[in-house]
């Protein structure tokens, strides 16, 4: 077992008190680099993931879905915070993509059809897995930008844009009633 002193050494290196942080290959960059910004947006993603657990007691399947989801996000940032491409240990595969596309349809189904928008959090779960959507759509949108100014692998693009629709269904499945968007609705304040 590791003494409290030299466990703390591992939580602090004190490395990125100038500001700068080392990726996975040991490249040094600036913490407000483009691609520590990509790969903290996963890495926000996958603790939104952790919380909507946390109300899914009731839902061991969907659970240990998440948990998969969970796990690929390593592999994503993986794949995000390793400049040099030949030191990426495992990438995506499109199986992958196909398991998240699987989720779409098995929880698409159970939620049930609707056409349209939803306010969104009907339920704790779905409240946060909506969160965990939006935060998903945001990394994509850092995904697309680092893309711009790096190679990043195709699948990793392909595999974070399908997820936020996984969690779309997700979300739609945890929803405990629809409610629809009343375009012609009025703000009523009581």
């Amino acid at each position: 077992m590791t003494d409290k002193k030299e466990y703390s050494k591992v939580i602090y290196t004190k490395g990125g008190d100038k500001g700068m942080t080392s990726l996975y290959d040991g490249t040094r960059v600036g913490k407000d680099d483009i691609r520590v910004d990509t790969y903290g947006t996963v890495d926000e993603l996958g603790a939104y993931l952790g919380l909507a657990i946390c109300f899914l007691e009731d839902e061991p399947d969907l659970v240990e879905e998440i948990r998969g989801i969970q796990n690929q996000l390593f592999v994503v940032n993986h794949n995000l915070a390793t400049a040099d491409p030949d030191k990426i240990k495992r990438r995506i595969k499109e199986e992958e993509i196909t398991m998240l596309e699987k989720l779409v349809d098995k929880y698409m189904e159970k939620a049930g059809k609707f056409d349209g928008f939803i306010i969104n959090g009907t339920s704790k779960p779905a409240a946060i897995l909506h969160i965990a959507r939006t935060v998903c759509r945001r990394a994509e949108r850092r995904v697309v930008g680092l893309a711009r100014e790096v190679e990043v692998d195709p699948l990793v693009v392909k595999f974070i844009n399908r997820l936020s629709d996984t969690l779309y269904s997700f979300a739609r499945y945890c929803e405990v009633k629809i409610i629809d968007v009343d375009w012609d609705g009025e703000m009523v304040i009581k």
